[in-house]
């Protein structure tokens, strides 16, 4: 039922072969996201020390990959640093900061010191390290203006302010150029006074300003947690609504991301991304591997299922050779493939293929074959099988067929939990029992629909 990889495996004690294995299965993600726009929020936690070094490495190959980037950096606790080095307290109210006159200053001269840092960690060429040889071109510019937050509860916020245009076709026209835009959330008002902005906020309208594939936080989490404590892959934005809404293992980072990744989707952002700002090589393991390592917010959920059209074939053929080679499945060419295309569902995850399944009807006698189904191993946990199954079912119902069967050899419990019974090979339409191949034994499972 279920296919072993998408390409060939690799011996597991190989480097070699598990770097091959794995270039070639980010070559889809490398293709799919050249020309497209990223936009980066990160605080000022992740703005200096080992985080900022790895980001600038990881940056810097996404750029080379051509990747268009925004980074938009925060710079909370250099900010508190600089307070408490003129004897000044800092204050907040709901989450957000109250930008005094006195604590503008301290803002303003702790994100200038923060943007140089990063610029410098942007700059860097040295040999023997993986930005030698590179060059990114870092730009910045007045390209947000603000408005003041106001009173709120009582609470007047002063120089704390919220971002009321963002200037998109500058920041595209530096994107055009292959630069790198780096953004400090500073942004001035037409009356030409500065105020300090959230830096997850500016993130946010960026990347629906600039029509973004992309919008990702580097937090202080994996990233949204189940019950037991795993990793939640993907929700959607009324899903990640209910998890805010309930405050159910929220930290710190999340409740303030949160919001504005489920505002952005809902506006036009393709996806959001909350990732471990400790992860190393976070963003590389995120976009360029199936499974992520962080969670994934969309408008929708990311799983499609679809019938097939000739379009999917090179794909299916990759899905089901592994399975061919160690006999999980018959042979089917790629000729046959196009053939009997019609006869496929397939699933997607974000746009790549990752599962299949095969109607084949028997009308004469009101049956049908369930074949060919197989689902990557990233997927396996994710009720995929189950999903093609039912999609299946669904299209044999339609042909009016009273019967589905299916001929295994590796997974006989898996049909048996889900309402099949063993029957002989005699039971089978009379067109598919003179085809069964004795040599294979397969067992064969029928369900009444």
């Amino acid at each position: 039922m279920n296919a072993e990889s998408t390409s060939a495996v690799p011996a597991p004690d190989d480097p070699t072969s598990q770097f091959v294995a794995w270039v070639r299965g980010a070559a889809p993600y490398i293709h799919a996201f050249r020309g497209k726009t990223f936009v980066v929020g990160f605080g000022g936690e992740v703005a200096a020390g080992d985080r900022a070094q790895r980001l600038a490495y990881d940056c810097n190959l996404l750029a080379a990959l051509g990747i268009r980037l925004v980074l938009v950096h925060g710079a909370r606790p250099q900010i508190d640093v600089e307070l408490a080095r003129r004897g000044l307290a800092p204050r907040f109210h709901h989450g957000l900061r109250v930008t005094d006159a006195e604590a503008l200053e301290c803002v303003k001269a702790a994100m200038a010191v923060t943007r140089f840092e990063v610029e410098a960690l942007l700059s860097q060429g040295l040999p023997n390290t993986p930005m030698a040889g590179s060059y990114m071109r870092v730009t910045g510019g007045n390209f947000i203006t603000a408005r003041p937050v106001g009173v709120v509860d009582g609470v007047d916020y002063q120089y704390t302010g919220a971002v009321r245009k963002i200037v998109a076709e500058e920041i595209n026209a530096d994107l055009d150029q292959h630069n790198v835009v780096l953004i400090t959330p500073l942004g001035v008002s037409p009356a030409g006074e500065i105020f300090n902005l959230a830096m997850e906020e500016v993130a946010e309208a960026v990347a629906v300003a600039v029509k973004a594939e992309k919008l990702i936080y580097l937090c202080d989490a994996p990233g949204l947690l189940d019950a037991d404590g795993g990793l939640i892959e993907s929700v959607t934005a009324d899903e990640a609504q209910a998890r805010l809404a309930s405050g159910d293992g929220l930290t710190e980072d999340l409740g303030l991301f949160l919001p504005c990744a489920i505002r952005a989707v809902r506006r036009g952002v393709a996806r959001c991304h909350l990732i471990d700002h400790d992860k190393d090589g976070g963003l590389l393991l995120e976009f360029f591997t199936h499974a992520g390592v962080g969670t994934v917010v969309s408008r929708d959920p990311l799983f499609r299922l679809r019938e097939a059209t000739v379009d999917d074939v090179a794909a299916l053929v990759s899905l089901i050779t592994p399975m061919e080679a160690d006999g999980t499945l018959v042979r089917r060419g790629r000729e046959l493939l196009e053939q009997e295309i019609e006869r496929f569902t397939v699933v997607e995850h974000d746009g790549v293929l990752v599962g299949c399944a095969a109607l084949y009807p028997f009308s004469e006698d009101n049956a049908a074959e369930l074949a060919c189904l197989a689902v990557t191993p990233e997927y396996r946990r994710a009720g995929l099988g189950d999903q093609l199954l039912k999609r299946i079912e669904r299209r044999a119902r339609v042909q009016r067929l009273e019967r589905l069967f299916v001929l295994t050899t590796r997974t006989a419990h898996w049909f048996r939990e889900r309402g099949f019974s063993e029957i002989g090979p005699e039971a089978l339409p009379r067109k598919k029992r003179e085809l069964y191949n004795l040599q294979r034994r397969s067992k064969v499972f029928v369900k009444l629909l």
